[in-house]
């Protein structure tokens, strides 16, 4: 009878004792924290009496053997998915393992894809830096960036890395660079792009050349004298300022290109140097001079003013490279001469005095 009773009392404390293993989340995704606790079934069984250790896939994880049934893993990936287990080790060096649990990680797709530039504002000066920053709002495990230029989506460049946002370069901007530009972002649940952002490639103005339009080939007071400015590169919109002797005349804008125009009425003091000024915010440039030397008023018996001419002719002057050098300039404009104003070019009948047609006399009777 005693040996029976012996035996009930001692059934529940000599039970072995069962090794669980507890997941904590049970359905982590990528880059949040698990939880691995080890944990006996037995409540008569005291943890403290253990060495505990975890494995995934037959490797031992963390730092071992321990005497805490936890271990804390502080980012779980798609590629720690797999089968993990437990063990318990006792004074007397018995070892119990737990059942294996299958943790699969499942990753965030990526969302909100944005695209932004360095410097802000999509604009930049010509030869300086330009960076596109594309970004992602969420998505886990490994990201797939691609930079397109253009509407038809030509790739310049792919980049795959474990990070919310990349990096496109363009150590140079050029005017070529002025293009709408888009990325996109995968990380194996399909393409997301991004909105399209303009890139605007600023740049100074070139030296600008000044041509002066007189409607003779020799100016005279009274004449309209037309001022013409144009640099040939440089964003708009562009400011144009014209001077005489370094005094301000008046100045015109240029808002999509194409030059601006003054016009002056000549007067005896407007002979002298003719410059003009470009400027479109990021520096100015200053044209060569143009030197204009004429005296006077042509007299009623002038041949240019005597001599009818079916189309009216205008003579351009052009600021020459070579300052007092003469440089013919020739334009694609019918019955048009043109002449640099560092010369003279006469009309050959200028050169050939008129000769009077002689007196009528008549006799006065008283």
């Amino acid at each position: 009878m005693l040996p029976r009773l012996l035996l009930l009392i001692c059934a529940p404390l000599c039970e072995p004792a069962e090794l669980l293993l507890i997941v904590s989340p049970s359905h982590p995704t990528e880059g949040s924290p698990v939880t691995l606790t080890c944990k006996m079934s037995s409540l008569q069984s005291s943890d403290a009496q253990f060495q505990f250790c975890f494995f995934r896939d037959a490797q031992a994880l963390g730092p071992g053997w321990s005497s805490s049934p936890k271990l804390q893993i502080a980012n779980m990936w798609k590629e720690d998915s797999g089968s993990y287990w437990c063990e318990a080790q006792t004074m007397a060096s018995k070892v119990l393992r737990s059942r294996r649990s299958q943790i699969n990680v499942h990753r965030v797709p990526v969302a909100d894809v944005s695209l932004e530039t360095q410097p802000p504002g999509g604009q930049v000066m010509e030869g300086d830096r330009l960076v596109l920053i594309c970004s992602v709002a969420m998505g886990t495990g490994d990201i797939t960036f691609l930079w397109y230029k253009g509407a038809i989506g030509l790739n310049l460049q792919t980049k795959t890395q474990r990070s919310l946002t990349a990096e496109y370069e363009i150590p140079t901007a050029r005017e070529s660079d002025a293009e709408q530009y888009y990325c996109v972002a995968e990380n194996g649940y399909g393409p997301r792009p991004s909105g399209l952002v303009s890139i605007t490639v600023r740049i100074p103005v070139s030296r600008p050349i000044l041509m002066l339009r007189a409607p003779r080939a020799q100016a005279v007071v009274g004449d309209v004298l037309k001022l013409h400015c144009e640099a040939l590169r440089g964003s708009h919109p562009i400011l144009y300022w014209f001077y005489h002797e370094d005094v301000v005349l008046g100045s015109s804008s240029a808002p999509s290109g194409g030059g601006a125009s003054f016009n002056l009425s000549l007067t005896a003091e407007h002979s002298g140097n003719y410059s003009c000024e470009a400027n479109n915010g990021l520096g100015a440039q200053r044209s060569e001079e143009v030197t204009l030397n004429f005296t006077g008023r042509h007299s009623t018996r002038d041949p240019l003013r005597s001599l009818p001419s079916p189309v009216p002719q205008e003579f351009p002057y052009l600021n020459s490279p070579t300052p007092g050098q003469l440089q013919p300039i020739y334009e694609n404009e019918p019955r048009e001469q043109s002449v640099a104003m560092h010369g003279r070019q006469q009309h050959s009948s200028e050169q050939k005095a008129q000769k009077p047609c002689g007196h009528i006399w008549r006799t006065r009777f008283p």
